[in-house]
């Protein structure tokens, strides 16, 4: 059965998930701006691979989110298509690396970043042929997740909290009026490349969790 005609409530579906990614946003940012623990609320660029983050949460809410459609009844075209294209969505969003390189462009510079939201759209593109019902879930739960981020960066940037929210990525990146910063270390982040990082993270813990479902409750061929 595919997801054409789907019997789950997207909303209902990313409902929870949602408020407890918003419940982590909100406890990074008072931890990043009462200066406790690095280890846990990283104020760096990027957050230092910080313990308290979202970036984690697709490889758990992935598997949820899968599992969920698949007891509704809602299949994808095969078991092995989630995982393939969640495999050639990382290959797209790699794909820039070497271009940058070549180019000599500098990590977090504005070409830089322009060829990894590339990366991040050709992703996007592909993806919802691995599984159009949970990539349209993902989806709505990546939007859920990081559009309160981009809000609380737009914030940030505008009074230089001086977290990791609103630090530029690179000491050399180029002066520019704070809502152009945002654009660049905000908006098109938060907005295309975790949203991306976010559904093909999730399509391949998904793909797997049903892979491995459906190995178990399928009957044995020879």
């Amino acid at each position: 059965m595919s997801g054409e005609n789907s019997k789950v409530n997207i909303l209902q579906l990313i409902l929870v998930p949602s408020i407890i990614t918003l419940a982590i946003t909100i406890l990074r940012l008072v931890g990043e701006l009462q200066h406790w623990a690095p280890r846990f609320f990283d104020r760096t660029a990027g957050g230092g691979g910080a313990i308290v983050g979202i970036s984690w949460l697709p490889f758990l809410f992935g598997g949820y989110f899968a599992w969920k459609l698949h007891s509704a009844g809602e299949y994808p075209p095969s078991t092995a298509r989630p995982i393939v294209f969640a495999l050639i969505g990382i290959a797209l969003m790699m794909l820039p690396v070497p271009v940058i390189i070549v180019s000599k462009a500098a990590a977090g510079s504005p070409v830089a970043l322009i060829a990894i939201v590339i990366g991040a759209l050709l992703a996007l593109l592909v993806l919802p042929r691995g599984w159009p019902s949970l990539y349209k879930v993902l989806l709505a739960y990546g939007y859920a997740a990081r559009i309160p981020v981009a809000i609380v960066m737009l914030f940030a940037i505008k009074g230089d909290w001086k977290t990791h929210y609103d630090v530029a990525p690179r000491d050399d990146f180029p002066a520019m009026p704070w809502v152009m910063k945002w654009f660049w270390i905000g908006a098109l982040p938060q907005l295309v490349l975790w949203i991306a990082f976010t559904v093909t993270m999730g399509m391949l813990v998904g793909g797997l969790v049903v892979a491995g479902r459906s190995r178990k409750t399928e009957p044995a061929t020879a």
